[in-house]
């Protein structure tokens, strides 16, 4: 049928466009359009056959069509001018373009803005925003890794090169996929991954056009409806066809793999210096062979390097895919940089270097090991088929850092010249300032953003200035508080015009990484009673109190840590000591079994620790600290028990860990009950369960030990239950009265523990046999008082010595009265003695009188020569000697307990200890016994009768003993001082935080470094140059000696 317009109506092409049969659909649909808005309306239609019934042509029809009506030829489809107003034309046009641009916008909403792939097809519906800050998962990486970046613009820009700050919303994407966060997340965890980025070029977007691909490509993605399916089909029929459509998309995938080796092999083009995995020597399994090649070029892996996802390449392989496919791996398409290649590990590269390989010339048929095949193959130059499996010159190239300095010169000649010409030219020779430039826009290239602005700052005469943690150490060191020490960070600043010292909020965010409450760990099973969240820092020290109208009424300030968080701490404080440890053992990779740690506890008051500002408070204020000591780490290694870390000094205040303060009395047994009871708690759910910690980038195990020897006598018969030290029952460690210690000084054992205490308890709390007072006291040994802390039987080595010396200062008194001859002196008379002995030592050995025997006191009164100086003022020669012999085997005997291992710093000694024991013990009921008649002190009877049974089960009493936590005390007192408030509640809380601090492992690290550097005589000149290393010294001098 011939359809065609006149030509009046000026569409004469448009029925010849219909009829062709190859216009795009849109065009196709546009004139159907237009041709059925010519159609009527039924009334229409009426209307319009009534007129041409009765002769008279209508409007719309056509001259045309009335004739070939009535010359009976076939009518011919004819077309009205239709002629629309400009002003409403132009309005639809307009109205088109903005809905366009409305449905280009919605569909940038559903794709990646860094991949370009559709967000829909993830089914977890993970999308991030491009412009804000990262997520807390990306941001905890970040500040354990030290990085700047905070917000996913500068991320992007570093991971994948893209700058999005200039990013418009009509062109490009506002948010990105899963993937991409996982590329990002992965590149700076260093972690292995097989992630894939689908892209190798940075995506490209456009503004909205009529022939937009995004458009476009969502109108041919819209789905039509489907057919229903055709009940008849059985179900084995559709199963045939899923699995031919799955055949079909798998071969395709590997064909897809197979062009893409195709093409990585043209480009590494490696065959003629490569060696073929068929000149191995011996037939190897499949998948061995496989591990030893290249995965780009299939050859035998020659100067192998590991990507930062575990690939394994050529390096000449790598290195030129890298150049040509862009930076990511030729695997997996993870994010690789040349930078990030390393060697593998040296097993492999052993066990590569040993495998046997035919040797590819005619003539020659000898195997060689794959380390000397170069060798062998320079005694074929002349022959074809040999191959350098390295490179032509039979020699790897060294990287440039690794040459002698000749060589760099040499290789860098031609460099320098051109460097040198330069800066001739242009910086009027200054060819430093031309170096360090290259090497700033160098880092500025490679996102290296912090080494540059260290260099930049180097560059300008700032200095890079001294790290946060640094400054941190300093502060706790020297003991100056907030305003102390911004007032010395802004008098170094505005002398030296450089910032040398941090500012306090650096420092505040250091301290964060050295508290308990920062590292996350794992308890398996779950700790009873005991959150399971892992940032808890400072808390209150009634926290774990329950709170009851008939309780004790607590009314005191107490500050302490999570026992759990606080050996996390502890641990990942020392994760370098710890580590060092397993590498001098070759444990370096060691995952099996777990950890155990040894923890020794202390406990002890401070005294008045109360400002005394005038007269001072009317009540004294007494302070209690519970703190531990991390003393060994074992690990069980096949049969044996191996030592990966030992404290040195277990009785230093360094590694004394504060774990609570409270301002109470160590008498009070209520309130100490009532703060160290949730504490007490922790431990014991600790005993049976295992820390589930990440060290050294591995999850490992550790498991804890609980020994309470840190306790001096007066603290143990407290948190025991056993009534005070001047009761009958003289001795903690067995059930001796004053009585039968006196008469029998030497043969005495342990026989007292815990879980018998509170055995006892129960009895005189219950009284069930109905016993007197007397005879219930007598059953149950002096118990009177719940215990509530579980404690080792122990001897506290520096109030033992202590106790001691206090007895011979007595002795020394008695002797130059002569006591022994006239035992009921006067009491004037023993002052008189006193006063002697006090003016002569202070005349002969420098010793000034006390009011009560302290440890320096004591250790200057017991030696020889205070002997000598006390035999001056007594008569009698036979007292002489007995008076040298006591003291002299008290200096035998005192290095077995004080010593930290006797074994090995005193095997003599402790080998004569029970017969130096009972000789002492025999001049003291001899020659003393007006003196020890029927009584004996404490500690000369754990001294005599306990030490050899308790060294035999522990090893050692002195590195047990309570001198770290008594150590600590004066430690209390300044930081007290350091942190004064006006509220005590926020004053305790500081006053922990420092002293733990203080003793962090990490930052005694750097005061070590410090003070190595002032004793060695290290200094600098002030008046440095701008490229030079700062006055640091000079600036830590004069804090020393700052007066503020």
């Amino acid at each position: 049928m011939a359809v065609s317009f006149p030509p009046t109506l000026g569409l004469s092409s448009a029925p010849e466009e219909i009829q062709h049969p190859h216009i795009k659909f849109s065009e196709w649909k546009f004139k159907l359009f237009r041709v059925r808005s010519l159609e009527k309306t039924p009334a229409e239609a009426q209307k319009e056959n009534k007129d041409v019934s009765e002769g008279k042509p209508s409007l719309e029809q056509s001259p045309a069509v009335l004739d070939n009506k009535v010359g009976g030829q076939k009518p011919v489809l004819t077309q009205p001018v239709l002629k629309a107003h400009p002003k409403f034309s132009k309005k639809s046009h307009d109205d088109g373009k903005a809905r366009g641009k409305a449905i280009h916008q919605a569909n940038l909403r559903h794709l990646c803005r860094i991949c370009g792939d559709s967000l829909k097809t993830d089914e977890y519906k993970r999308r991030y925003p491009v412009h804000g800050p990262v997520d807390g998962k990306t941001q905890a990486l970040l500040r354990k890794k030290e990085k700047r970046a905070t917000s996913w613009p500068d991320l992007i820009a570093k991971v994948f090169r893209i700058d999005v700050k200039a990013d418009v919303d009509s062109i490009h994407p506002t948010e990105f996929c899963h993937n991409c966060w996982s590329i990002m997340y992965r590149k700076f965890s260093s972690a292995p991954g097989e992630v894939y980025f689908p892209r190798n070029t940075a995506m490209e977007w456009h503004p909205h056009t009529s022939s937009c691909d995004i458009c476009h490509s969502a109108r041919r993605g819209l789905k039509r409806k489907s057919l229903q399916p055709n009940a008849q089909l059985s179900k084995k029929l559709k199963t045939v066809l899923d699995q031919a459509r799955r055949t079909r998309q798998c071969r395709r995938r590997a064909q897809l793999r197979i062009r893409s080796r195709k093409v990585l092999k043209k480009i590494t083009n490696c065959s003629k210096i490569h060696l073929s995995p068929q000149l191995l020597a011996v037939d190897f399994p499949e998948h061995f062979v496989k591990s030893i090649s290249c995965q780009i070029c299939e050859h035998i892996l020659a100067d192998p390097v590991q990507t930062s996802c575990k690939h394994v390449f050529c390096r000449i392989c790598v290195l030129r895919c890298l150049k040509v496919m862009g930076s990511y791996c030729p695997s997996c398409q993870y994010p690789c940089f040349p930078t990030d290649l390393d060697s593998p590990v040296k097993s492999f590269l052993s066990i590569l270097n040993s495998l046997m390989v035919r040797c590819p010339a005619k003539e020659c048929n000898e195997e060689v090991s794959l380390e000397k095949y170069n060798h062998h193959v320079s005694s074929h130059r002349e022959s074809k088929e040999t191959l350098v499996h390295i490179n032509k010159g039979g020699r790897p190239r060294q990287h440039l850092l690794s040459l002698t300095r000749r060589a760099q010169k040499h290789r860098l000649r031609e460099l320098k010249l051109q460097v040198k010409a330069f800066a001739d030219k242009e910086e009027g020779g200054d060819v430093k300032s031309v170096c360090l430039t290259l090497f700033l826009l160098a880092l500025r290239a490679g996102n290296e953003h912090r080494q540059a602005d260290e260099l930049e700052a180097i560059m300008r005469g700032r200095g890079s200035g001294l790290q946060p943690a640094v400054c941190l150490a300093i502060r706790v060191n020297t003991f100056l508080s907030c305003s102390q020490y911004h007032k010395m960070y802004r008098t170094v600043k505005a002398i030296t015009g450089r910032q040398i010292f941090q500012p306090l909020h650096a420092l505040r965010s250091a301290e964060k990484v050295l508290l308990p409450g920062y590292h996350p760990f794992e308890w398996q099973p779950p700790l009873k009673n005991v959150s399971s969240s892992t940032d808890v820092g400072i808390i209150d020290g009634l926290s774990g109190l329950s709170s009851s109208v008939d309780d004790y009424p607590v009314d005191t300030i107490a500050k302490r840590f999570r026992y759990d968080s606080a050996l996390v701490s502890a641990l990942m404080d020392m994760e370098e000591d710890i580590l060092e440890g397993m590498r001098s053992h070759d444990l370096d990779d060691y995952l099996h079994g777990p950890f155990t740690v040894v923890v020794k506890e202390s406990c002890d008051g401070m005294g008045d620790v109360s400002e005394k500002h005038g007269s001072g408070p009317v009540v004294p204020e007494k302070a209690v600290r519970f703190s531990f000591t991390v003393m060994t780490i074992t690990v069980a290694h096949g049969s044996q028990s191996v030592r990966v870390f030992e404290e040195a000094k277990p009785n230093s205040e360094l590694c004394c860990k504060p774990l609570c303060l409270m301002l109470a009395d160590e008498s009070d047994h209520e309130t100490l009950t009532a703060i160290l009871s949730p504490l007490i708690a922790e431990r014991e759910a600790m005993k049976d369960s295992k820390l589930m910690l990440e060290m050294g980038g591995i999850l490992r195990t550790f498991q804890f030990i609980f020994r309470g020897t840190g306790y001096d006598e007066k603290l143990v018969r407290e948190v025991e239950g056993l009534e005070a030290s001047g009761s009958v029952y003289i001795c903690t460690l067995c059930d001796a009265t004053r009585l039968e210690a006196s008469q029998n000084l030497v043969f005495h054992s342990i026989t007292r523990s815990h879980a018998e205490n509170l055995e006892r308890y129960e009895v005189w709390r219950s009284n069930p046999y109905h016993e007197s007072a007397e005879e219930l006291r007598d059953r149950v040994k002096g118990v009177s008082a719940k215990p509530f802390i579980e404690t080792v039987p122990s001897i506290d080595a520096l109030h033992c010595d202590i106790g001691n010396a206090a007895e011979f200062y007595r002795i020394f008194q008695l002797e130059i009265g002569e006591a022994y001859k006239n035992p009921n002196a006067s009491k004037e008379e023993r002052k008189r003695w006193q006063a002697t002995l006090d003016k002569h030592l202070r005349k002969k050995m420098n010793l000034k009188p006390i009011m009560r025997m302290n440890g320096n006191f004591a250790r200057k009164l017991m030696t020889k020569e205070t002997v000598d100086a006390v035999c001056e003022l007594i008569p009698s020669k036979e007292r002489h000697e007995a008076l040298r012999e006591l003291m002299d085997l008290y200096l035998k005997m005192k290095p077995v307990w004080r010593s930290s291992c006797p074994a090995k710093e005193c095997p003599e000694f402790l080998c004569q200890y029970s017969f130096n024991s009972q000789r002492f013990a025999e001049l003291l009921s001899t020659h003393f016994k007006y003196r020890y008649e029927g009584k004996i002190t404490n500690y000369f009877h754990k001294t005599l009768a306990h030490v050899p049974e308790i060294i035999e089960r522990d090893g050692s009493i002195g590195a047990w003993a309570s001198e770290g936590n008594e150590s600590g005390n004066k430690l209390f007192r300044r930081f007290r001082k350091m942190n004064a408030r006006q509220s005590k509640f926020y004053e305790m809380e500081d006053v922990l935080k420092h002293h733990w601090l203080y003793t962090s492992k990490y930052l005694q690290k750097f005061m070590n470094a410090h003070n190595a550097l002032k004793n060695s005589g290290f200094t600098v000149n002030s008046q440095t140059s701008v490229g030079d290393s700062l006055g640091i010294e000079d600036c830590l001098e004069s804090q020393d000696s700052m007066e503020f």
